[in-house]
């Protein structure tokens, strides 16, 4: 499966009809009459131009000068890119199928892109929860594919909320692993962490950071806790934190 990504060199000419730009195809194969998005807006490529000859396509590693439809040319600028959308948008089974090969990083659509799609599936409540979940799993997959490791959490702690644990063995719901995720991830003690965040106006500035991001990621907790056994010292561990957490800036 191969997606068709431009990115903008330069905008030649633009108006509310459209206009005509220098790209280059960084993925698959662009192709003219094809539908791209740029953000949530829409654009059509109507005609492809190579060496002074129009052409039906071209591929990746290639410049050409593009006709694109719709008014959010103008609004293009150098180094955006623009993601091909198929006919009926992206199809989940479609990428799960593609995720499934391993792509490589070079590959489309790009983990931003990736992740975009997915959010919007997974937050979708007017589909199944089955449905839903497999767009969680497309959002992880981008974060893995990314470099914002620590969004992880996040996601996982929003499919617990929202759907339970997994009692399927699904890992990615499971809340003891979460809690496990998150406190593993904390440089300090809960001790260390209450006594910096009494004196954290004259701390240096990545050590309130510091603390300000254990605060984020000990909210990831909060849906997986009631899960955890009363007797099991990850629940004791969670509640400590729980208890710096309101002091931490």
């Amino acid at each position: 499966m191969s997606f068709a990504e431009l990115q903008v060199c330069a905008v030649e000419s633009a108006d509310v009809t459209g206009g005509v730009c220098v790209v280059r195809c960084i993925g698959g194969v662009a192709r003219s009459g094809q539908a791209f998005a740029a953000g949530a807006l829409r654009t059509r490529l109507r005609g492809i131009e190579r060496y002074g000859r129009p052409v039906g396509s071209f591929d990746a590693g290639h410049l050409a000068k593009v006709r694109l439809t719709g008014p959010v040319v103008a609004l293009l600028a150098r180094g955006q890119v623009l993601t091909y959308v198929p006919p009926g948008g992206h199809a989940l089974a479609d990428l799960e199928e593609w995720l499934a090969t391993g792509p490589p990083l070079s590959d489309e659509p790009g983990p931003a892109h990736l992740r975009i799609l997915g959010t919007n599936g997974m937050q979708n409540e007017e589909l199944p929860d089955g449905v839903r979940l497999r767009w969680g799993r497309v959002v992880l997959a981008a974060i893995d594919r990314s470099d914002w490791p620590e969004d992880r959490p996040y996601v996982r702690a929003y499919l617990i909320r929202h759907f339970g644990p997994g009692g399927d063995g699904d890992p990615d719901r499971d809340p003891a692993a979460l809690c496990r995720d998150v406190l593993a991830r904390f440089e300090l003690t809960p001790d260390r962490a209450a006594a910096q965040a009494r004196v954290w106006r004259d701390l240096p500035r990545p050590d309130i950071l510091r603390l300000r991001r254990i605060k984020g990621l000990l909210c990831c907790t909060d849906p997986a806790r009631p899960y955890l056994a009363a007797t099991d010292p990850l629940a004791a561990a969670v509640d400590a934190w729980k208890a710096v957490r309101p002091g931490l800036p």
